[in-house]
């Protein structure tokens, strides 16, 4: 069945191939979100497995933490930012679900490849090429997800797509210890491909997969988009970030601290359970796994379920209220947790500094949708991750990494390095949620008087 075209009038685009011309019913809304939950869970399980291969890399390649950190960061963070610049533009006009099925395809690629890498330059690369191919999905998730729910269900639908991270991150930890396990340190001659270390193994085995997901994402209907599909220009974009400057500040740089802290001690505490408790990898990815899939994804979605709740009770900023006083309230374990003096207690301490950060991750999202008009979700969504993924992905597991190598000297000490960074960056976030309540609330009133009758 054919599709009206939008007319190509100055202002507008026509709508892309295979669109919907109507909502979609909820039961598909749905679907699509799990769909979408999987996409992200297989992103941050490539993403991710490298915290639990941190040793055996460091060993065979003959590297320290800060050039490991820059693998699980920076580099990583830098193209993942970059690349979404232009995505998110395209986001804004072009058809969606094939932007994520084609990311998708390309960062499970390149996470194979990083299991054929046979010195750090080239897996440096690899790694720049999984952030490339993962910039395409979260911009265009936002706003796929934003037009399939109404603004009551947004915070909601967006905590359970952020799920994915925290699924994926726990499987990442889960798998690879099971597969760290089973492989031991054996070195396997495959055929073309010579010997491979059992790193370089499940790095092929876990970014394979995601082809797959990539040619099920590809079958998604592309839904209409909400309030038109009129193109803003550069122009328009530039007037609506100048006019709510200090709200998208200070909601971009609160998610941003929050990140810092979430992917620091994601990249070090598997590392902090073997050096100070001599676990094992695989019983550090076992434990912390478990600890990311049930925390995190119980944060993620309680964070974006109260957020809902409190902005339907009239209060416009309670989506940043909620992510402040998740950052407070999480600090004190945080700070803790690294210095517990046996693994039960690093873990136990873990739990609620984890459900905090991730409560405010959670609500990010929500509270970013319903300040931008429809038509600029995708770029918005888009400056979000280049500032979030340089400051959080790119700094967290940097500036773990340089304490322990540089200012203590000891890797053993990694905890003491978590305990000093980490609660900072938790208060520096509650700050910056703290300092945006009252611009943030009157940019919420300006886009609810804007908006068009329903």
């Amino acid at each position: 069945m054919s599709h009206p075209q939008a007319s190509c009038t100055p202002g507008t685009v026509t709508a892309p191939a295979g669109a919907s011309a109507a909502p979609p019913s909820p039961a598909y809304a749905w679907y699509t979100v799990g769909v979408l939950v999987l996409a992200y869970t297989f992103s941050f399980l490539d993403r991710q497995i490298l915290s639990l291969l941190v040793e055996p890399i460091k060993r065979d390649l003959g590297i320290n933490d800060t050039a490991v950190s820059l693998l699980q960061g920076f580099a990583f963070a830098l193209f993942l930012a970059l690349g979404g610049i232009p995505i998110g533009r395209r986001v804004d006009t072009g058809r969606r679900v094939t932007l994520i099925a084609c990311g998708i395809a390309l960062w499970s690629l390149m996470t194979a490849a990083c299991g054929l890498a046979r010195g750090y330059g080239t897996l440096l690369l690899c790694r720049m090429g999984v952030g490339a191919g993962e910039s395409t999905l979260t911009p265009s998730a936002y706003s796929v997800i934003s037009d399939c729910f109404p603004p009551r269900r947004l915070g909601l639908a967006l905590g359970v797509y952020s799920v994915g991270v925290y699924i994926g991150g726990g499987l990442a930890l889960l798998l690879g210890a099971a597969l760290i396990a089973r492989l031991g340190e054996v070195r396997i001659a495959l055929p073309l491909l010579g010997p491979l270390h059992a790193w370089q193994l499940v790095f092929l085995a876990v970014g394979l997969p995601g082809l797959l997901v990539a040619a099920w994402a590809a079958t998604l209907r592309e839904p209409a988009r909400r309030g038109g599909i009129a193109q803003p220009t550069l122009a328009e974009v530039r007037r609506h970030f100048r006019e709510h400057a200090a709200s998208l500040v200070s909601l971009n740089l609160c998610m941003a601290f929050a990140a810092m802290m979430n992917y620091a001690v994601n990249a070090w505490v598997p590392s902090l359970l073997i050096r100070s408790h001599g676990w094992s990898a695989a019983q550090a990815g076992r434990g912390f796994g478990l600890l990311v899939v049930v925390c995190g994804g119980a944060g993620v979605v309680c964070g974006g379920w109260l957020g809902d709740r409190l902005v339907a009770r009239g209060l416009r900023h309670g989506r940043l209220l909620v992510m402040s006083g998740a950052c407070l309230a999480a600090a004190p374990f945080i700070a803790l947790a690294p210095l517990a003096g046996s693994p039960a207690g690093v873990l136990a301490l873990l739990a609620p500094a984890m459900l905090g950060v991730t409560m405010t991750i959670g609500c990010g999202p929500g509270a970013l949708q319903e300040i931008m008009p429809n038509r600029m979700r995708g770029v918005a969504s888009a400056a979000a991750v280049l500032v979030v993924n340089l400051i959080g992905l790119g700094l967290g597991p940097t500036c773990i990494a340089a304490i322990t190598d540089y200012v203590i000297g000891d890797e053993r000490r990694i905890g003491l390095a978590l305990a000093a960074a980490a609660p900072v960056m938790l208060l520096v976030s509650a700050a910056f949620g703290l300092g945006g309540l009252t611009p943030y609330q009157r940019s919420h009133e300006r886009m609810v008087g804007a908006a068009p009758p329903a």
